[in-house]
């Protein structure tokens, strides 16, 4: 009897570990979306000094952030949403954890590729971007990498394009 009641003790007394979701298309997109986000900001901050004279990759980053901050900001929403269901509590620093986590991941790729290959072929990716329209960059983040994997699995019956290289 007392082993019992010290086994339901144990489990009433420990938190409940929420599992980790899988991505509804809407999640999927923002996750997509901020990571094509924070790839153009490190592609910014790594290439500038880089790129020819008179091109701004900084400029392109902050124009095409400013086009799209209302979509970004949803995207931010949604994945703060997606740590509060897993029982995250604190979803502004797991979204700035999160973020930090792309960014690290495409600054990785920098280091391995040497700051002149990563810069010549990355930082055509902010002027690409900066040229598509809301809802082109909206099937860009919607469209699913096979490079670049989901953090979470997407839900049974929930179809996403694919595709090999970034979306034009």
């Amino acid at each position: 009897m007392r082993l019992i009641l010290a086994v339901l003790l144990t489990i009433i007394a420990t938190p409940a570990v929420a599992a980790q979701q899988c991505y509804n298309l809407a999640q999927l997109e923002a996750e997509q979306g901020l990571r094509i986000h924070t790839e153009l900001m490190t592609i910014a901050l790594n290439c500038q000094h880089l790129v020819a004279s008179g091109v701004s990759l900084t400029r392109q980053y902050e124009q095409f952030t400013q086009t799209n901050i209302g979509l970004i900001k949803q995207y931010e929403d949604t994945m703060r949403a997606v740590f509060r269901a897993e029982g995250q509590p604190h979803s502004d620093t797991d979204l700035n954890t999160f973020r930090t986590m792309l960014a690290n991941r495409i600054a990785n790729e920098a280091v391995r590729l040497q700051p002149n290959v990563f810069c010549r072929a990355y930082s055509g990716l902010i002027t690409q971007a900066n040229g598509m329209s809301q809802p082109q960059f909206r099937t860009w983040a919607q469209t699913v990498f096979p490079g670049y994997p989901l953090t979470r699995p997407i839900c049974p019956g929930v179809t996403a394009p694919t595709q090999a290289a970034p979306a034009h």
